[in-house]
């Protein structure tokens, strides 16, 4: 019993590692922090059969991202960095992309998942370490029907890869005059919509044989309960973070930590 608990010591620890990661980085850059724990699901959920496996880990991040966004937004929102007129205005279309986009990712295979998530995690890689975030297309957020189709494709989009949305919420706001320390609080609430929406579509859709134990759909609870208090008890703190570190130097970082995981999770897969 003590040798097969002690066989899991890593995957644990690994699971820790990312969850107070993650957490710290959503509440500093309102990513939601599934573009780090998904690769770690991934190689942790082995038992997982191959064609759900990416599922497993995606649905399992939006889960996560539930809790850990919470902890940020109360942080944002004390700071009144939370623009909550504007998630009044994108919630229908948020909601409406992410379940359509739990929908289609049921109808993809485990490979073509993850290189969805490598692509993703690429591009945003070379966003984050190319001096581009002075950029500016207008000086507001559109609005009318063509202001509701980003926020629907950023539910969707985000809601197949299991993040949280803020890696393409927050350059959006700021491509419209938005300040940094603001999109990065309203990128933790659309966040936490994306991943309510999605992660229930996950969860109605994933009744598939040889699941491992603790699954609900393709939620894997297990993880979610390692994962999730690590994730919310240091986004608080990269929250905080965010009003105080300068921006360049914390892009860089992570766009650096996006290669690497990228490189790892298309090993497992080539």
């Amino acid at each position: 019993m003590i040798d097969s608990l002690m066989s899991y010591g890593p995957v644990i620890a690994a699971l820790l590692v990312a969850g107070l990661l993650a957490g710290f980085l959503a509440g500093l850059l309102g990513i939601g922090g599934g573009i780090i724990t998904v690769p770690v699901l991934f190689s942790a959920l082995a038992d997982a059969p191959d064609i759900w496996r990416m599922h497993m880990a995606i649905a399992t991040s939006l889960a996560i991202i539930v809790v850990t966004n919470l902890s940020s937004i109360r942080a944002h929102h004390r700071r009144g960095a939370v623009d909550w007129a504007l998630i009044r205005r994108w919630g229908p279309a948020v909601i409406l992309g992410s379940l359509c986009g739990a929908a289609f990712a049921a109808s993809l295979k485990s490979r073509e998942l993850v290189f969805l998530f490598a692509g993703l995690a690429a591009f945003l890689s070379i966003k984050m370490l190319l001096p581009i975030d002075h950029w500016r297309l207008g000086a507001r957020l559109p609005g009318g029907f063509s202001g509701m189709l980003p926020p629907g494709l950023i539910g969707f989009f985000s809601a197949v890869l299991g993040i949280g949305g803020g890696s393409f919420s927050v350059p959006y706001m700021t491509l419209y005059g938005t300040a940094i320390t603001r999109a990065v609080g309203t990128a933790s609430l659309i966040g936490f919509v994306i991943s309510l929406s999605g992660g229930a579509g996950y969860l109605i859709g994933g009744d598939v044989a040889g699941r491992p134990w603790g699954s609900l759909g393709f939620i894997h609870v297990p993880s979610v309960l390692i994962v999730a208090p690590a994730a919310a008890l240091t986004a608080p703190y990269g929250a905080a973070a965010a009003h105080r570190l300068p921006q360049r130097a914390l892009s860089l970082v992570f766009g650096f930590f996006l290669v690497a995981a990228t490189a790892r999770l298309l090993s497992s897969v080539l």
